[in-house]
């Protein structure tokens, strides 16, 4: 009896966390397919949400979420800015999600920030690097409202531009130090100010993910691609005034995240940093139990980080 023919073209050459590629270059990704649900005003805490959208070519939105106004203590309704970065390993979630529609909604509501949550271009619709050049035009977009004559009109009345911060977890982490580092070294319009950034459980460079990383980006530069692997000198020309970074014990990107931290000490940077160990939990668990006493603790450490208190 003849041996059954075997089709090549289901030949799996690589296999990464997230999906696997076949032989013929056809790729499937492990998660397809995840929640999303529209924007919605908040009837307990009175937070007001919307989408927008950024730029049509590359295309980029956003949604923001607008707090109680009535809840401000400062001056002619002005609001700390935070511009978020959802997580999702460069090819998943969105800034629509369930989860980081509510965790962004409770932030702008315990911190009193306009929170601007981006959504970017995800593998391998649009591989890396759409992700960090999608952000640093959603941030453009932004500072765009400084003299208050953009096209957003809850940032042009009630968006303070001395105080913009940027976070993100996980793949958001890891592009809130590529923001930073772009304020740094390009720069945003007189009158804006980047006061800080947090990187929650940050992917960066140095675990089993790194050949991964790779495959998503194709004009990457090795090991050492800046994007994935800070340099110090990269670190030290972050373009704000401090940083908070967090890692977990049992995350796999426990190690990279601490490595970023340590070069952050060396490098010579002037601002204040702090670092935060969760101990005994994984990756990103505060999305997936908000209620969980470590959670609760974290979001009050990026609230007071946010309040600059």
């Amino acid at each position: 009896m003849a041996s059954p023919q075997i089709d090549n073209n289901d030949e799996v050459a690589k296999e990464f966390r997230f999906f696997k590629v076949y032989k013929d270059g056809r790729i499937d990704m492990f998660l397809k397919n995840w929640e999303t649900i529209p924007p919605s005003d908040d009837p307990v805490t009175g937070v007001q949400s919307k989408d927008v959208a950024i730029s049509k070519q590359p295309p980029v939105s956003a949604r923001i979420f607008l707090p109680k106004l009535q809840n401000l203590n400062n001056n002619n309704n002005k609001l700390p800015v935070l511009f978020y970065i959802h997580g999702g390993g460069f090819s998943m979630l969105s800034a629509f999600s369930p989860h980081y529609h509510n965790y962004c909604s409770s932030l702008a509501a315990e911190a009193s920030v306009i929170v601007v949550s981006v959504e970017y271009g995800l593998f391998p619709t649009r591989p890396i690097p759409a992700c960090y050049d999608d952000s640093w035009v959603g941030l453009q977009w932004v500072a765009s409202h400084v003299h208050g004559n953009g096209p957003e009109k809850w940032l042009n009345d009630h968006a303070d531009f001395e105080k913009v911060f940027i976070g993100g977890d996980s793949a958001g982490g890891n592009i809130t130090h590529t923001l930073a580092f772009r304020v740094g070294t390009i720069g945003l319009p007189n009158g804006v100010k980047v006061v800080g950034a947090f990187l929650v459980h940050p992917y960066f460079g140095g675990s089993e993910d790194d050949e991964m990383w790779m495959y998503m980006c194709p004009d990457n530069k090795g090991l050492d691609d800046p994007r994935m692997n800070p340099p110090v000198e990269d670190i030290a020309k972050l373009g704000c005034e401090k940083v908070l970074v967090f890692v977990a014990e049992k995350d796999h990107l426990n190690g990279p995240g601490k490595n970023y931290f340590d070069k952050l000490k060396k490098s010579g940077w002037k601002g204040s940093f702090e670092f935060v160990e969760n101990e005994k939990d994984e990756h990103c668990f505060h999305l997936r139990n908000p209620d969980y006493e470590t959670a609760v603790e974290m979001k009050r450490k990026i609230v007071s980080f946010l309040k600059q208190e």
